[in-house]
């Protein structure tokens, strides 16, 4: 047929295997430990009709493409996310009239967990398939838990804290206790059990006697005792009795969310247990304001009422009003794990078939010989709207939303208690508890909140991820520790049916392709992470995470790469010794966004924790939920997957003001830098100006003196020379007057006893100048002292009013008093008249 698709354009019949095989130690994109088994090559993804090479490692199917050698990632797909592989043959229908001589089409098909179909070609006569088939099935379905990838690769750098102590510590949360540090010393000697004036933490089940399936501590009504409390566990299936699952964390509040299996009333409903009923009468505390009146409490079973009567006969069933104190009971009519399973078989086989592209090789613009959408043919669309709706999943999704806003409203506007369950107790129950404690409680809309969120009530209390995802877990009836049982993976819904357009396709393997000892697979977890994508797009202010984060969330949870969601329940993992010897998903998530910052792309650049720091309560209208594109149309639809297009826009323009605003503040800080800098000189320069100031008024006042002295040598009839170096040289005549140059003679004698007066010679003195504070015994102002004529011989001073001899006879000192010195008279003071 014309519409055949490209497969004879790209002669894949005739593509040879490569002369030597991939090189394992080129191989970069390879994680640690992750070895590759098999090798097929010249193997056609019949999905994008792209040829290239099919690796099978210890870890994933891996599909590389033939030109670039790069991975391709829709055929790129972890073994433990295979949920069913089949060998399928396509006979390509001959021209009329011509031989048959097309050999026919050997094909692999590979379904996912996470709603891709995909389909691999492979060249005829060579045993290629066969190979990759047979590597497939004992890979995807391994015999031990020990042969998961995520015991060969260990811990690794992705460690983290024992989820028993992250389980103490949101217990504290709720109680009150933020400032009690949890630790595993607690858990050791049992000293965890704290309480507040209505709840208390109970250490009833620590060595997970009372109730295998629940965690090692429980939060119960303070009143109970514990003697109570283990014969309680007795009337629920599985010993799931009602615990807390959420209280406010504001003490006083009272209002609970409380959880557990059902009651095991029987047939008639005729069965009864007193501490049962005392137990979940204690819910109902008294409402804070109203003096006696105690609260409501609504029994909240998420079964349909048929089936709760159903159960009845195998001795379950659900509560009597008449025998709960003060209670109301309602079916929210969820269908169970089997009917989920095939919705989303349904749901998948949809996208498929109507994406842009599809397993078989052709868009749904060229099935049925032309474009559907385009070519007017309404009931082609019709089908296609109808089939989604048979499908069902989208009618779950809003009723887990329902019922989880119901709860959440009579908690938050009633103020009541709700006790919720379905027949165990760990799938439809979890659903709906964590789902209204999301709606509930702000903190589990953040980052750490919600990874709280998820290892409280979906790890702790038991939500059997083993049995659900379909791979191996420990026995429960096996005599050696660590001896696995093999769960299923398909279930019995039939295989994706392939569409009769290029030829006609023939299943080899019309059964699932692994045997099945039980029929529990069921996309519990990924329901309720669709729920919470629905939320998301209700309230965009309200997470501090995005949709990619769910996104990866769930790829890592069907990885089976770490392990915090393998085994089925706390005992389980404690058993295996998971949180020592497996990487710890949630480690692997924060080291993601700490690579980015708040730019990365699992943050929700829209968050706004003020615009909703309380309840979310969405009314009814609201609760329409739509195919989630980022998980359901990324295979099929990859264009239309990025419908958040607007915030991928706005995250661009986010990363670039965060660029800016850091080049802003490295600019900020070298101009903090260069001012600090500048002050320093500044400080420096003005200390430098002080000096120079102080050096320059001293410089003055020496100049002054020096002309003080040099006028006051000149009236004695000296010749005063000053040198370039500063020193002062003064020169005494000796045809001036004698008692002058007796006192110099005198002074010269008395001075230096060596030196003889010769009327003939000149006599030199030199005169250095000296500071404030220079020492009175500086032999330079001995000498001014000897030289100053107001000097008697004895040396008294023959006028002891003028300002140096007041001062000390100081006569060249800074302190001298120059001015008045300047205006003596020498003849009418210095010499008497003969």
């Amino acid at each position: 047929m014309e519409a055949a698709g490209s497969w004879d354009a790209l002669e894949w019949t005739k593509i040879e295997p490569l002369s030597r095989s991939v090189s394992h130690s080129n191989l970069e994109f390879l994680f640690e430990y992750e070895e590759v088994m098999v090798e097929g090559y010249g193997v056609v993804l019949v999905n994008t009709d792209e040829a290239g090479t099919l690796l099978v490692t210890n870890f994933r199917l891996l599909f590389l493409s033939e030109g670039t050698r790069n991975i391709v990632p829709l055929g790129t797909i972890p073994l433990a996310t295979i949920e069913k592989i089949n060998k399928m043959v396509v006979k390509m229908q001959s021209a009329p009239r011509q031989p048959d001589k097309t050999l026919p089409r050997r094909l692999l098909q590979v379904i996912g967990k996470d709603m891709r179909i995909i389909v691999f070609g492979f060249r005829p006569r060579t045993k290629q398939r066969r190979r990759i088939y047979d590597a497939l099935l004992g890979s995807t379905k391994p015999s031990r838990i020990l042969d998961l990838y995520a015991f060969i690769s260990g811990p690794s750098k992705f460690n983290n804290t024992n989820p028993q102590v992250r389980l103490l510590k949101e217990y504290f949360r709720l109680l009150g206790k933020d400032t009690t540090h949890a630790s595993m010393s607690m858990i050791e000697n049992q000293s965890f059990t704290l309480s507040n004036d209505l709840w208390r933490i109970s250490s009833a089940n620590s060595n997970y006697t009372m109730c295998q399936s629940y965690p090692f501590a429980l939060i119960v009504p303070k009143l109970i005792p514990d003697q109570e409390v283990l014969q309680a566990s007795t009337f629920r299936a599985r010993c799931r009795l009602p615990v807390v699952t959420w209280c406010h964390p504001v003490i006083g509040s009272g209002a609970v969310l409380a959880r557990s299996s059902q009651p095991l009333v029987g047939l008639m409903m005729n069965m009864r247990s007193n501490t049962d009923e005392k137990l979940v009468a204690a819910l109902c505390t008294q409402l804070a304001g109203v003096g006696g009146k105690r609260r409501k409490l609504y029994i909240a079973d998420a079964r349909p009422r048929k089936n709760a009567l159903a159960n009845g006969a195998m001795g379950g069933g659900s509560e009597s009003s008449s025998n709960y104190f003060q209670s109301e009971i309602f079916f929210f009519g969820i269908d169970n794990i089997h009917a989920m399973r095939d919705s989303l078989a349904r749901l998948r086989e949809y996208v498929d078939t109507y994406g842009a592209t599809s397993s078989d090789g052709m868009s749904s613009f060229l099935r049925h010989g032309g474009w559907s959408w385009g070519g007017g043919n309404l009931s082609s669309m019709s089908a296609s709207v109808s089939t989604l709706g048979d499908s069902g999943w989208l009618i779950h999704v809003q009723s887990v939303l329902a019922g989880s806003a119901w709860i959440a409203a009579r908690v938050a506007l009633e103020s009541a208690s709700v006790l919720v369950h379905c027949s165990d107790g760990w799938d439809r129950t979890t659903q709906l508890v964590s789902l209204a404690s999301l709606l509930l409680d702000p903190y589990y809309r953040t980052f750490t909140g919600f990874q709280a969120l998820v290892e409280k009530d979906w790890l702790a209390f038991g939500h059997p991820f083993s049995d659900r995802m379909g791979i191996p877990t420990i026995s429960a009836s096996a005599n050696i520790p660590l001896e696995l049982s093999r769960q299923s993976s398909a279930g019995t819904f039939p295989s994706s049916p392939m569409r009769q357009s290029s030829g006609s396709y023939t299943s080899q393997t019309p059964t699932t392709t692994h045997a099945q000892t039980s029929n529990n697979y069921s996309p519990i977890f990924l329901q309720w992470v669709d729920c919470v994508s629905q939320l998301m797009r209700m309230y965009p202010f309200a997470f501090e995470f995005s949709s990619a984060f769910l996104v990866d969330l769930l790829d890592c949870v069907f990885s089976c790469r770490f392990g915090n969601f393998l085994c089925n329940s706390e005992k389980e993992r404690q058993q295996c010794g998971i949180s020592e010897t497996c990487g710890c998903l949630w480690k692997y998530l924060a080291d993601l966004r700490a690579s980015d910052g708040r730019s990365h792309v699992h943050y929700n650049l829209f968050y706004d924790p003020i615009k909703h720091d309380g309840p979310l309560l969405p009314p009814a209208a609201a609760l329409a939920p739509t195919l989630w594109p980022q998980f359901h149309l990324r295979w099929a639809c990859p264009a239309e997957a990025q419908s958040g297009e607007v915030e991928a826009q706005y995250r661009k323009m986010a990363i670039k003001f965060f660029e800016l605003q850091k080049a802003k503040e490295v600019v900020e800080s070298k101009a903090k830098e260069t001012a600090a800098m500048m002050e320093s000189l500044s400080a420096e320069l003005r200390n430098e100006k002080q000096i120079s100031s102080s050096a320059t008024r001293l410089a003055t006042r020496a100049s002054k003196e020096s002309e003080a002295i040099k006028r006051a040598v000149q009236s004695l009839g000296c010749k005063v020379h000053f040198s370039n170096g500063g020193d002062c040289t003064v020169d005494v005549e000796n045809s001036l007057f004698d008692t002058q140059n007796s006192i110099f003679s005198s002074a010269k004698r008395e001075s230096d006893g060596t030196m003889q007066h010769n009327e003939k010679s000149d006599l030199s003195v030199s005169i250095t100048v000296v500071a404030d504070d220079a020492v009175a015994s500086n032999p330079i102002g001995r000498m001014c002292e000897t030289l100053c004529p107001l000097r008697t011989r004895d040396g008294g001073c023959r006028w002891p009013d003028t300002g140096c001899a007041q001062l000390g006879s100081q006569f060249v000192g800074l302190k001298a008093n120059f001015d008045a010195f300047d205006r003596l008279s020498i003849y009418d003071g210095y010499f008497q008249p003969e």
